[in-house]
């Protein structure tokens, strides 16, 4: 038997860690996803009036869905009842859209990492409510819209503090956030590329 030199050992076990580090971040990742619905509203173009309407259409879709997804006990219950509201969202895009196009989805959808004023998700695939305004080939704006964090930042603290502790310790910045977070955003953009 041959005698493996000390550098192919050290190979070995970086190797192991590695993916015991990438199961526990698609894991992890894959945990907060499915607790979370976001929403992503793309603008006609970089124009200045459509990035005006495009913050239009998201205000008219969060005033049309909110009531609803205020009966929403988990996740799950928020999809159904976006994915059964689908036309009354488009209706509700389309009220502000001024004439242009709408496109609404209800889909998974690639999110790289994002900070927000009191959390930040780590890269990965979210369920989400796509809100697509004619060719959709302007700037962006998202959030989550299940559990309701589309909103302010004492609204956010209670949503916040509704999540279990160890997803609210890797969205914030209590227990570790620096280290974990790091893990998952690398594993996130790492399956991204894999995937593609």
């Amino acid at each position: 038997m041959t005698k493996l030199k000390i550098w192919e050992v050290s190979l070995l076990c970086a190797l192991c860690v590695s993916l015991l580090a990438g199961t526990w971040a698609q894991t992890k990742q894959a945990e907060i996803a499915s607790s979370l619905m976001r929403l992503h509203v793309i603008a006609v173009s970089d124009d200045k009036t459509e990035q005006e309407i495009k913050l239009r259409v998201r205000d008219e879709v969060l005033k049309s869905i909110s009531p609803e997804l205020e009966n929403a006990a988990n996740a799950d219950d928020a999809e159904s009842i976006v994915r059964a509201n689908l036309g009354k969202i488009q209706r509700a895009a389309m009220r502000k859209a001024e004439g242009r196009k709408v496109t609404v989805s209800l889909g998974e959808e690639y999110y790289p990492t994002r900070h927000y004023e009191n959390f930040s998700l780590p890269a990965g695939k979210y369920t989400s409510l796509r809100v697509i305004l004619g060719e959709g080939k302007g700037h962006n704006w998202w959030c989550v819209v299940f559990p309701p964090l589309c909103v302010s930042a004492a609204e956010q603290e209670a949503a916040l503090d509704a999540m279990n502790g160890d997803d609210k310790a890797i969205l914030t910045e209590a227990d570790g956030y620096v280290v974990k977070f790091r893990v998952l955003e690398l594993w996130g953009e790492l399956m991204e590329k894999l995937g593609q």
